[in-house]
């Protein structure tokens, strides 16, 4: 497997090398390993040779975590799983003052936040590909950033576990980029009651109370209530937003075996701007324009309101096994009126605007049983499962859909016209084993069954898939006491609606990431390092065929090739006692291996727009002495260039350029006693003015600034 670098990288290999450095320093990171293993507090937690972080991360004070389940459903260290993995802890999510999945995306090395469809319309890639699955308590759900996806608010998770690369042997169908999983807050054993008040630049302000307790003298019994609001201005003129969120949780001990949770939230989003980015001018260029100026108009709303509720039932069987079953039921209404400035006709300033309702409904179960069993004299897990989902999606369209509505005309007069409705279900079944080949040798084997049924009720185009075989393999070597080395494969399908010249929806697509690296476990596991070379080939993209020899207007065949080359290098716990770091930095080049009906395309960059390389580094530092209650953090993001070739309407390109850039952000707290705390954060605090969206054409706006310096002062109280 080659990766390619091109010239100016200097920075990146310097990088690299550090990363190296430090996964192979046994004096930076831990005691000679025939010396008594180092014990690290963290607050409330000790941290020894025997690793007592858990799954959970609240409470921990951690920027890692002791295990994790999103790979492949064995609870597996970051060291133990053969991919590339980050968990965005809660005490990380405090410390950078996260509210949303953006936020989260913005942190988690190797994951880019796109705005390229509209300010409120992001969508999130993974080396070179959109991410089209959330998962919540390991249940994917459909996620679709342009048309109805909504931002999970952060005050219900506990934390946000990522594996990059293929994982269809959890999601299922979907895109070599990335799962994303999203764990939800449980009771605690004690009391403890939060409040959270914060309030930031151009009038953004938010109240939140945390409260959990046990529901009976034994504690057999627990729950927890979690509500937040937020209201919010920007920047940008006239920009407003509201956030709020129900959630509540409890938890029963129906016996010494047997645990049940059941849980229910409510998200509503409110704001008046997402859809309209701003033009760039005739000729292809930035117009430069303040970063206040809104594009948009006074009558734009985008309104969504979700309710979900959620089961789980875990069940201890003999011989250390386990039973698991997940439900999730979600249910979303939205209703978007917007518009975007358009130069669709004659070249001519107007507007295009649309209105459309949105129902969807996503229901999911999910139920595995693991545990050890013996072979060959030696002891392997074993996980096997099956999963069910459902998605169901009403479309209510209004006219007028108008692509040339007058700049000063108000809001259209929007009427319903017709509605439609799509239903996609998919039903799977998997199986997971990790063998103990031998005492430092490790083999985890997965393969994964899919049928899956996509039915438009209001028309044709349906499509199915049955049987389609997942694959996934790992093998690890264990090199000492800190560190490993592995190779993997894992693969996922994408179903396709496009026909052949008989009639037939062409195969799936299938996205195969091939892996290899040394992972590095320090202090009991309170330290990852980590650096992976990948190649993701994601092939059987359809093509259109020439000349058309088929019954429907147009055929395709399975021929198209996306090829994603890179490495990974990632940094997450703590470095010492009171020191904790999450960072990575990440190179990918996506490019086009095979496309019959465009060649002109081939080894060219896939996705101009979507930097090739990320680099974004968080830390935290808690001052001991007459500075304890004190301590500072940071974060640095930088990109590499982005651009796109604008066709212009002489026939000739213009290159639209976002240069390589980086923002810095401080921040800092103070605990005034054991009941309050205190925190500023600082972002963009050199008021770096770059786009974080740029335009690909002069037809309709593209250009998005990203946010200017700006504070925001968060009071803690808790009992």
């Amino acid at each position: 497997m080659s990766v390619q670098q091109h010239g100016g990288n200097g920075f990146s290999f310097n990088l690299m090398a550090l990363a190296v450095c430090l996964a192979s320093s046994q004096a930076v990171f831990a005691a000679d390993t025939e010396a008594p293993a180092a014990t690290l507090e963290l607050g409330a937690t000790q941290i020894s040779g025997d690793s007592q972080l858990g799954e959970t991360t609240e409470g921990t004070q951690s920027y890692t975590t002791g295990a994790m389940k999103t790979a492949t459903k064995l609870p597996l260290t970051m060291r133990e799983t053969p991919q590339a993995v980050t968990v965005i802890t809660r005490q990380r999510m405090d410390d950078q003052a996260m509210t949303s999945i953006n936020d989260v995306v913005n942190a988690t090395p190797g994951l880019f936040l796109n705005y390229s469809s509209g300010p409120g319309r992001q969508s999130y890639t993974s080396r070179g590909f959109d991410i089209d699955n959330l998962m919540y308590d390991g249940i994917p759900s459909g996620y679709n950033g342009v048309n109805v996806g909504a931002q999970p608010n952060l005050a219900m998770f506990d934390r946000v576990e990522v594996v990059r690369g293929a994982t269809g042997l959890v999601t299922g169908a979907g895109n070599p980029s990335a799962a994303i999983n999203l764990i939800r807050k449980r009771p605690l054993d004690e009391q403890k009651v939060t409040l959270t008040g914060a309030a930031g630049s151009w009038d953004d302000y938010r109240g939140e109370l945390d409260a959990s307790s046990p529901l009976n003298d034994s504690g057999t019994l627990r729950g927890r209530v979690v509500t937040s609001y937020r209201d919010a201005n920007s920047f940008i003129d006239k920009v407003e937003e509201d956030h709020g969120l129900f959630y509540a949780v409890t938890e029963a001990d129906l016996s010494e075996d047997t645990t049940l949770t059941l849980g229910f939230s409510n998200q509503k989003d409110k704001t008046n701007y997402f859809w309209g980015s701003s033009m760039i001018g005739q000729d292809g260029h930035h117009l430069n324009l303040p970063r206040s100026y809104n594009p948009g108009t006074d009558w734009e709303n985008k309104d969504q309101e979700i309710n979900t509720v959620f089961a789980e039932l875990r069940q201890r069987l003999a011989n250390d096994w386990n039973l698991q079953v997940n439900a999730n039921y979600a249910q979303q209404n939205a209703l978007f009126s917007g518009s975007y400035q358009s130069r669709w006709v004659n070249n001519t300033p107007a507007r295009t605007v649309y209105q459309a309702a949105f129902d969807e409904d996503q229901a999911g179960v999910d139920a595995f049983a693991s545990g050890p069993f013996q072979a060959f004299g030696r002891t392997h897990e074993l996980v096997v499962g099956a999963s069910k989902r459902v998605y169901d999606l009403t479309t209510h369209n209004y006219s007028p859909y108008d692509t040339n509505w007058p700049l000063t005309a108000g809001k259209p007069d929007f009427v319903h016209t017709n509605n439609d409705h799509e239903v996609t279900t998919q039903d799977g079944v998997y199986v997971t084993t990790r063998l103990s080949l031998a005492d430092p040798l490790k083999l985890i084997l997965g393969a994964r069954l899919d049928w899956y049924d996509y039915n438009n009720r209001d028309g044709d185009g349906d499509y199915h898939v049955t049987r389609n075989l997942t694959r996934y393999a790992g093998l690890i070597y264990e090199l000492d006491d800190h560190h490993s080395v592995y190779v993997s494969y894992s693969d996922i399908f994408t179903p396709q609606s496009e026909k052949d010249t008989a009639g037939t929806p062409v195969k799936p697509i299938v996205g195969k990431n091939y892996e290899v690296g040394i992972k590095g476990e320090y202090l009991g596991g309170a330290l990852n390092a980590s650096l992976a070379l990948f190649n993701v080939d994601q092939e059987n993209r359809a093509v259109q065929i020439f000349p058309q020899t088929c019954p429907q207007a147009t055929c395709y065949e399975a021929s198209g090739e996306i090829r994603s080359q890179g490495i990974d290098v990632e940094l997450q716990g703590a470095l010492t006692e009171n020191w904790q770091v999450g960072g990575g930095y990440t190179y990918a080049r996506t490019h086009t291996i095979k496309d019959d009906a465009n060649p002109q395309k081939v080894n060219k960059q896939f996705d101009t727009d979507t930097p090739e390389q990320l680099f974004k580094l968080t830390t935290r530092y808690n001052f001991q002495g007459p500075l304890e209650k004190l301590r500072v953090g940071g974060n640095i993001s930088w990109q590499s260039r982005m651009y796109n070739d604008v066709p212009l309407n002489d026939g000739g390109n213009y290159r639209l350029k976002q240069g390589a850039y980086a923002v810095t952000d401080l921040m800092a707290g103070y605990k005034v006693n054991e009941h309050l705390d205190l925190q500023l954060n600082a972002n963009n605090i050199f008021d770096r003015r770059y786009y974080s969206s740029i335009a690909n054409s002069v037809s309709y706006g593209g250009d998005a600034y990203g946010t200017p310096r700006n504070m925001m002062m968060t009071a803690k109280y808790s009992f």
